[in-house]
Order: structure tokens, then sequence, then C-alpha cells
């Protein structure tokens, strides 16, 4: 019996309309937070039934976006595939941060969907080369229909779209008429009456979905930033792979092993600076080694050494034109 059950939950999951979620933003540095959001809007569709998301995209912007605190993309990719390996379906997307220059919201949804799309209307065998971009969904092709692009935000990014001469009136119609927005808003906020506030946003509501986070977190790059530059630790904030980054590369004006109380005389740490092993660890780092690679410097009352644990994060793709550049609230 409970196989009848499961194969009929199996086809009408093949039935539904498949969607991919993709966040944009700094991620600098990236928090649970930020991938929490993709699973509650998963769980949300396979709750009412109406739709199966196959997959999430985290994509990163361009170093040239102006704001405080951000640091390389090299970083912030590196710290994404890092804190992402745990996870079967949410990919970074390095696309934006390898263009010329920053990338608008709506080229970066309008890339990743014709990619989707042009590959699954594409000849079989037209990615036996190994071509195609880690933050593609698997099984794409088990369905010959397309699949549907939106953007997974926050309440405060919808808020923003009412904020004068930050956004472009058809941007806005493009990204929620043409991909929709699921909007991720805090217990006791009214996204509700923003929406009714707005025309343009009155007028696409259909296409905006409205999700309660029941289990708040207030947790923000901006304190995480703020809590390494006081030398606090950030334990149980972020993925511990994420402060071993952190740390070893020195960024967000970190100076010592202390981000996650963990003790450098008797612990594997990554070193990043005020400690006495960082001169023994260069002298072991190889010249080639750049802001995306993460070296591994063991520690302990015996020396250190140093071993390579992961190469450069992401080769990157090369895909588009460059476009113009504006400043744009939605990466947050």
């Amino acid at each position: 019996m409970s196989t009848i059950i499961e194969d009929e939950q199996m086809n009408n999951q093949r039935v539904l309309p498949r969607i991919v979620l993709i966040a944009c933003g700094s991620f600098s540095p990236p928090t649970p937070m930020h991938f929490r959001m993709f699973d509650i809007a998963r769980d949300f569709y396979k709750t009412q039934g109406t739709h199966h998301v196959i997959g999430g995209i985290v994509s990163p912007t361009h170093d040239s976006y102006q704001k405080k605190g951000l640091v390389a993309g090299t970083h912030r990719f590196a710290m994404l595939k890092l804190a992402l390996q745990s996870s079967t379906w949410i990919k970074p997307s390095d696309w934006e941060i390898q263009q010329s220059e920053w990338s608008r919201t709506i080229s970066v949804l309008q890339y990743h969907q014709n990619h989707m799309n042009n590959y699954i209307n594409s000849p079989l065998d037209s990615d036996k080369n190994g071509t195609l971009p880690g933050w593609m969904p698997p099984g794409l092709r088990e369905r010959q229909d397309g699949v549907q692009l939106k953007l997974l935000c926050g309440a405060d990014l919808l808020e923003s779209f009412a904020v004068p001469g930050l956004w472009a009136d058809k941007d806005i119609e493009d990204i929620v008429g043409n991909h929709g927005l699921v909007v991720i808003s805090r217990y006791g906020s009214n996204p509700e009456k923003f929406i009714f506030e707005s025309d343009m946003l009155t007028k696409y509501q259909k296409h905006i979905t409205l999700i309660t986070n029941w289990v708040p977190n207030e947790v923000s790059s901006t304190i995480i930033r703020r809590l390494i530059s006081r030398d606090q630790s950030v334990k149980y904030l972020l993925d511990d792979r994420v402060i071993d980054y952190i740390q070893m590369q020195g960024l967000f004006n970190c100076k010592t092993f202390n981000l996650d109380n963990r003790k450098p005389s008797s612990m594997n740490v990554f070193c990043c600076g005020g400690n006495e092993n960082i001169a023994a660890a260069k002298k072991l780092l190889p010249s080639r080694n750049g802001p995306g690679q993460v070296v591994q410097v063991v520690t302990s009352e015996k020396g250190t050494k140093v071993a390579t644990e992961i190469q450069r994060a992401g080769s990157g793709w090369d895909e588009s034109d460059a476009k113009k550049k504006k400043t744009d609230a939605v990466n947050v």
C-alpha cells in the first residue's frame, strides 16, 4: 500500500511546474540564514503542492558593487562553496563576479533562466565535453518542459522597491512579472500592506509568494563582521569551514585564532595573523597560492605544517557582455 502511495506522490511531483530559486546578494560572509531561506521556501511549496523546487542558486555580486564590508568575490565564492558542501541542491554561481562590471539583478535572472532552458532544449550530446556550470540543477532533462527561475529574498528587498531612484520600474516589472518573487518575511511583519500600497506590485501580486519564517534569526553579515573585527567568537553563527577560511585569509580585520574559541596549541586551525606561527607558515606556503585557495595551517607544540585543503574556488564563466553599472539594493 505504501508503495502505491509513493508512486502516486512521485507522479504528482513530475507533473508539477518546476522552479529554481536564486538569491542575489553580497554574502560577505555567507550566514546559515542565507541558506535557511531556501529550505523554508522549498518546504512551503512541498506543503502547498503547487510547484516542484528542483534547485537553488546563490549568486554573489560583483566586486564593483560598492558596499561597506564587501571582500573580494573570490573570497565570497570560496566561502559559499565551503558553507554549501553539505547541501545536495543549493549551489553557488560565480557568473556575476566573473563579469567585467556590476550586473543588474534582472540580467542575472535572465542569464541563469536562459542557460537552464537552453540546456533542456539542446541536443542530448551538447554537454559531452563536461562544460556545464556547477550551479546547474541535476535532472533538468528528465522532462522537456522548461523551468522558471524565481528570485528568493527577504521582506527588506521587497520594501526597497519603493525607494525613489533605487530600482527602474521596468526592472521591477520584469523581475516580478516574468520571474516572480518568493519573499521570506518575519513573524509580525506586514508585506501584504506594502504590496497593497504599490500599484506595480499589486498588478503582479499573483507572482509574489509570501512565506512567514516562524523561527526568526537576526544574525546578519553585518553583525558577523562586527564581531570578527572586535576579535569575538562567531562559533555557531557561521559554518566552521567558513570560520577557518576567514581566519586563514585574515578577512574582516581578523587578527587572531579566537573566532571559534578553539585552542591553537592543541587544535587544527587556520592562520590569518597576529600569531608567531604565521612567519613559519608563510615560508611553507607555495607562492602560487591566491585569494581563492584555502591552505590549512596545522599548529601544535611540535611545530607547524601546511596542507592544501581545497584548490582555488571556482574557475569561473566568461559568459555574456558587460552590463550597465547602477546602484541596486538587491545585493544585501
